[in-house]
């Protein structure tokens, strides 16, 4: 572009000027997103810097039956977000709704839907995630069959997928390779940042090692994760942590029901880390925590491990074979308290929610505390962590199609405020 004459200053760079500061507004408000993120972590509890009395107000009381399970499975104002939860509510509202109008994705049509490309492999179990996103992009309004009108650029290799057909992890890092170079070869667009306005989505703990084949890929592009590591190359500035959600759930969502819930903590599972093995052995055999090293037998009765999550104050979330857990999204689906026992966990949109308003965060040397901890938080205190859980319940569940503010909306929002800080 030219420069402008000293004398007059032409339409177009009025219009520049405007952007420039749009531009600059965006980068702002995303950087003091991700310090805030940051930040949140490094408290061991959320009680160190939030003065009891700015969250908290009367519990609601919600009717539920002899077992404790909530049927309402919907509550008022689904369609509203609550300011008590985010860091910034209005900045959310604002970009919420900008982005809803402007944003657009354009995805690769290479591949064969019946192979690795395209299509979701199942909307069901752990990885459900990552198959709900390839859905509901689908069925969103953020799609454009023009390139040239994209914010962004999915690619869609699910290795998801991959695993479903036994394909090999040497085989899998082949595979990607060639595939994300067949796209830089044909096209024009990566070319033009590198990679910056690409992102990929991958929820398969393995989807880590099938990209090793292509450094720059994890280097530049978005990458979509549930496992999101500060430990094993996860930048938080440039890429987005997917909820891992199992869904479908078991049983309807928890909530408002605090007076049945007198159980202190609860866990069970398997014993597949360090962390896990250190709970297990410290306190599985305490008189007010409910942990067991091993999931609850059916043979005890049906859907005794989900029940446990009504009876709940707080479910204990400790970092498996990664460092996420399907775990955290249960407990915020049947209204317990998550208590994030993992370190290097960028939790999901921690940028735009405060987590230490609806659950509690620990470093994983405080297990040995972990009662100590819980029994410090007074009831009180409690009723707000949990009225706040209720508010954030929607942005952790998954829809086919996709509603206003759900899960895919949510990461939907963390890749349009990631895509201002790319231009070409």
């Amino acid at each position: 572009m030219s420069a402008a004459k000293p004398t007059q200053t032409p339409p177009t760079a009025a219009i520049c000027t405007l952007q420039g500061s749009l531009l600059t507004l965006a980068i702002v408000t995303l950087l003091s997103f991700t310090c805030l993120s940051l930040k949140s972590l490094n408290s061991p509890s959320i009680l160190s810097s939030t003065p009891p009395s700015t969250t908290l107000f009367a519990p609601q009381v919600r009717v539920v039956d002899k077992d404790g399970i909530n049927q309402a499975e919907r509550v008022e104002g689904e369609d509203e977000v609550s300011s008590d939860v985010f860091h910034s509510p209005e900045v959310f509202r604002l970009n919420y709704a900008e982005m809803e109008r402007k944003f657009k994705v354009y995805i690769y049509r290479d591949g064969d839907p019946k192979t690795y490309y395209q299509t979701p492999r199942k909307l069901t179990g752990k990885y459900a995630s990552e198959g709900y996103f390839f859905q509901n992009i689908r069925e969103s309004r953020f799609i454009t069959d023009d390139p040239d009108k994209a914010d962004l650029f999915f690619i869609p290799i699910s290795c998801h997928k991959m695993r479903g057909l036994a394909t090999s992890y040497e085989n899998m890092t082949v595979i990607v390779k060639e595939y994300v170079e067949s796209l830089i070869a044909k096209y024009p667009y990566w070319n033009r940042t590198l990679g910056a306005d690409h992102f990929f989505v991958v929820c398969q703990d393995v989807g880590v090692r099938a990209t090793e084949g292509l450094p720059f890929l994890v280097k530049n592009s978005i990458r979509v994760a549930c496992s999101p590591s500060y430990d094993v190359g996860f930048i938080p500035h440039k890429d987005v942590a997917l909820p891992q959600v199992l869904q479908p759930f078991a049983l309807p969502r928890g909530g408002n029901d605090v007076e049945n819930r007198t159980i202190l903590g609860y866990w069970a599972g398997s014993r597949n880390s360090k962390i896990r093995v250190i709970l297990a052995r410290e306190w599985m055999n305490d008189t007010e925590l409910y942990v067991k090293d091993s999931r609850i037998s059916r043979a005890t009765g049906e859907l005794v491990y989900q029940k446990k999550f009504y009876r709940s104050k707080f479910c204990i979330c400790p970092g498996g074979s990664q460092v996420n857990s399907a775990r955290i999204a249960d407990s915020i689906h049947y209204g317990c308290i998550p208590v994030i026992l993992s370190d290097y966990y960028d939790l999901p949109f921690n940028d735009i929610l405060d987590w230490k308003k609806f659950s509690v965060i620990l470093k994983q040397k405080d297990v040995y505390q972990l009662k100590q901890i819980l029994k410090s938080i007074t009831q009180t205190e409690f009723v707000s962590l949990h009225n706040n859980l209720v508010k954030i319940q929607k942005h952790f569940q998954w829809n086919t199609p996709p509603v206003k503010y759900d899960a895919f909306h949510m990461v939907m929002y963390e890749l349009w405020l990631r895509h201002y800080l790319i231009k070409y």
